[in-house]
């Protein structure tokens, strides 16, 4: 009894602390949120004078991050709702909603009246029942300078059958908050973590609680045993049997002193089980120990749920924080938890032995991977041995360069080694022309219908520029041959303004604002953009004859200088020069 006695105590200690903090963090960001209120009721009167659907055959939705991607409970269809996109000077919110007719790839933008404020980092699940209903929670609002913050706390449904939006107002649901997850369990919707941040202050959560699709109502579970941390953006899935769900990873951050945050990427596995009959349900936390090949580290990675019950990972991103720095390795592997077998596995593609060999992407690096000290591998297909990372760069029209870093798994890297050297070239130019996948990215959107996977935009970062993607992508999770491109989006065209061309908009700010709302703002800046990258420095020509590798030894001194002054004069020679052969060789390519 003392020992349990001492367990509730600290149990009910942490509780007692993590409501001040939420009282602390509530208080201290009451007045921002009442700012950005207004801004929101702005929105919400523009959504007003919408009095019928109006549904148009439109181009894919503009880039963006952090939405919705749901699959239609009836339909050959995907849902997207939501987002947000940042130019390098303004941060603009969606709540447009796109319907993408997966057989006649393409768009129809349907405006509805009464809908949800614009949105990004919310959750949105379907249901089958009503003829079809998408749930949507929470989620954030940020000013257009990205430095304020609104949590909502509200629970839309879009009726699909009726084409309606209706704002469920049920007591007792959890607080604000954005990065949280939802899942539908038999009937109900559970909701677990998440985070709030004000300017100064910032709390995650690591609750659960439960809405009822039967009754509508919210009650708050108090599951037995050991939570995970809190966090938020983890994998959560339901276990096919429908007895419970299962929490993988997330990010979380603490402030170890004034001004100072330390992020922590959360690996760890959990199971949230249900015992007995509903109405008198328990609910009790264990951790996981899977077996297989875990991916490596990552955030912001994107999920969904493929046959069999089978969770479905991909992406991501890995910081490396050092003293004021922050540097991203991005990631586009495929991984897959089997939730009866309780293994992990990389996702594989097959193709055939030709295509397999075509596959090679930069040097081989012999640099062991993240995931290369977890010993034997357990995955389909894969060999013992662990997989190893290979480091690229790509570089964008005006010079910018991006540093990727891709998990080759051991199967694939001896199939690799097994080639002819003086056929690597040939193979490398080969395997640019003809590989389809997606580039590596973090907070993409990700949904499984009929057993193909769907996975739509996110972002990558380069130094302190940001790209966001809006390229669409399928993979046939039975096949696991190869991905099919159904939208493509050129990196060359992405828009990016630097602090010195956002003096003088001064009153255009509102307009572009409302326009955000409504997705359109991007198109004409983009052009102007595009059109001002056109005139870029001239690099040495290609000679006639000349192959790629006598064109970086020729002009290796001039590209050096280019790497040098894209890089900073502190970076190191050795990446200074893989930076500049790489550049070399893009640009050999382009021609």
């Amino acid at each position: 009894m003392g020992k349990k006695g001492k367990k509730e105590k600290k149990v009910k200690g942490a509780e007692k602390t993590a409501a001040k903090m939420e009282k602390k963090v509530s208080k201290r960001s009451k007045r921002e949120e009442e700012d950005l209120e207004a801004l929101i009721a702005e929105f919400q009167n523009l959504d007003a004078k919408k009095t019928q659907v109006v549904e148009t055959t439109c181009p894919p939705p503009s880039p963006r991050l952090s939405a919705s991607l749901s699959a239609h409970p009836e339909k050959d269809e995907l849902i997207l709702f939501g987002g947000e996109f940042y130019n390098g000077k303004k941060t603009y919110l969606y709540n447009d909603l796109y319907f993408y007719n997966i057989k006649k790839n393409s768009w129809v933008k349907s405006d509805i009246p009464g809908p949800p404020p614009p949105r990004c980092s919310h959750q949105a699940v379907v249901v089958p029942q009503g003829g079809g209903q998408l749930w949507v929670f929470g989620g954030e609002f940020a000013s257009p300078n990205g430095e304020q913050f609104y949590h909502y706390k509200d629970l839309w449904v879009l009726h699909l059958a009726t084409n309606t939006w209706e704002n469920v107002k049920a007591p007792g649901g959890p607080s604000g908050r954005s990065g949280h997850r939802m899942v539908l369990s038999k009937k109900q919707l559970l909701v677990f973590g998440g985070f709030h941040e004000s300017t100064r202050d910032f709390i995650y959560y690591n609750d659960v609680y439960s809405f009822s699709l039967d009754t509508f109502t919210w009650s708050r579970l108090s599951p037995s045993g050991s939570a995970p941390s809190p966090r938020s953006a983890c994998q959560m899935t339901s276990t096919p049997d429908g007895t419970g769900v299962i929490i993988y990873g997330g990010y979380s951050k603490v402030r170890v002193k004034k001004d100072v945050e330390k992020g922590t990427i959360h690996s760890d596995m959990c199971l949230l089980k249900r015992e007995g009959k509903d109405g008198q349900e328990k609910w009790s936390w264990s951790r996981v120990s899977p077996s297989g090949n875990k991916p490596p580290p990552r955030s912001g990675f994107s999920m969904a749920v493929g046959p069999a019950g089978r969770a479905v990972l991909f992406g991501g991103v890995c910081d490396e924080e050092e003293e004021e720095t922050l540097e991203g390795d991005f990631y586009n592997d495929l991984y897959q938890y089997d939730t009866v077998k309780n293994r992990w596995f990389p996702g594989l593609l097959r193709g055939n032995k030709t295509e397999k060999k075509k596959r090679r992407r930069g040097k081989k690096g012999g640099e062991e991977g993240e995931g290369g000290e977890k010993g034997e591998e357990e995955g389909e297909g894969a060999a013992s041995a662990g997989p190893t990372e290979i480091i690229k760069e790509i570089v964008s029209e005006d010079g910018t360069v991006m540093t990727i870093k891709e998990v080759i798994p051991a199967a694939r890297q001896e199939e690799e080694e097994e080639e002819d050297e003086e056929d690597e070239e040939e193979e490398e130019d080969d395997a640019a022309a003809n590989l389809v996948e997606p580039c590596p990215r973090s907070s993409s959107m990700a949904t499984v219908r009929q057993g193909k996977l769907f996975l739509y935009g996110g972002m990558f970062e380069v130094g302190d520029r940001q790209f966001t993607l809006n390229d669409l992508y399928s993979l046939d999770l039975h096949k696991m041959d190869r991905w099919e491109t159904l939208v493509e989006m050129d990196p060359k065209t992405q828009e990016w303004l630097e602090e010195s061309e956002s003096e003088d908009d001064g009153e255009e700010d509102e307009e572009e604002e409302a326009k955000g709302a409504e997705g359109e703002e991007e198109e004409e800046e983009s052009e102007e953009e595009s059109e001002d990258e056109e005139g870029g420095d001239d690099h040495p020509a290609v000679q006639e004859g000349e192959n790629v590798t006598d064109y970086q030894l020729r002009t290796e001194q001039y590209w050096m200088k280019v790497a040098r002054a894209n890089m900073g004069p502190d970076s190191k020679d050795k990446k200074v020069a893989k930076v500049a052969a790489a550049m070399a060789k893009v640009f050999y390519e382009d021609q």
